[in-house]
């Protein structure tokens, strides 16, 4: 997932604007449940529906005049954009960005959407919450790349995607191994003096990864261990325990 990089839906975000989703979570948890998620090109918007005159027969109205979809209002409110400087993937940035509130059919309801405008690309993202301002939006829809980067981790640095099991209760048991030994390894981070040495280093990555992370845990435990020895004291000083837990994460 690359936010703000193309205009074309992403697969696995599109399922998130459709009803099925919405209608039996709020069955369930009320109304306070929300969807944010980045919105079609083609998806087709409306306006909100006029209040009815009073004294006039008929059902009010659900809908009001069609807009066209997002990729044709994307060029038309092109010109109501303004800049905000938000917090997005760990930096102060400038964006440029519009906003209206229209009816989604998809969702059967009133959703805040927001252009976000490049230079030569835009993204629309769209909210059931229409208390949240646009800088809010944008800046709760970029805390989702952590998200990504989080399952990337515990799939590929910690090992979750290996496991051979077939059983449910052992496929839990293992996924939750993996995120307790991800926790494990973030509030080693959150202690460290200095920051672990980057693995691939760069001019324009200061940051440490959790990969960097995890070498020097590993490389820590092995030549420190938990202070856990169950060996007899006429055999060499061994750590089974701490041996099998990083085969385990390897």
């Amino acid at each position: 997932m690359r936010p703000f990089k193309r205009n074309r839906p992403i697969k696995h975000e599109v399922t998130f604007c459709v009803r099925g989703v919405l209608k039996p979570l709020r069955e369930r948890l009320g109304q306070r449940v929300h969807l944010l998620s980045r919105l079609r090109v083609n998806a087709a918007l409306y306006a909100r529906p006029r209040s009815p005159l009073p004294g006039k027969a008929g059902r009010p109205r659900k809908y009001g005049e069609p807009l066209g979809n997002a990729a044709e209002l994307a060029a038309a409110m092109r010109a109501q954009a303004q800049t905000y400087t938000l917090h997005v993937y760990g930096a102060l940035r400038e964006v440029v960005a519009a906003e209206r509130v229209v009816m989604l059919k998809s969702l059967r309801c009133p959703v805040r959407v927001v252009w976000v405008y490049r230079k030569t690309q835009w993204v629309a993202l769209m909210t059931t919450d229409l208390t949240l301002s646009v800088a809010q939006l944008i800046e709760y829809y970029a805390a989702r790349w952590k998200i990504e980067a989080g399952f990337r981790e515990i799939k590929q640095e910690i090992g979750s995607a290996h496991t051979q099991t077939r059983n449910p209760d052992a496929v839990s048991n293992h996924m939750h191994f993996c995120m307790a030994a991800t926790a494990i390894t973030w509030i080693y981070a959150a202690h460290l003096k200095q920051a672990p040495m980057r693995r691939y280093a760069s001019q324009n990555t200061t940051e440490y990864a959790f990969a960097d992370v995890r070498r020097s845990l590993a490389s820590l435990l092995a030549r420190e261990g938990f202070g856990i020895d169950c060996q007899d004291a006429d055999k060499p000083r061994r750590k089974p325990l701490i041996s099998a837990v990083m085969r385990l994460v390897a």
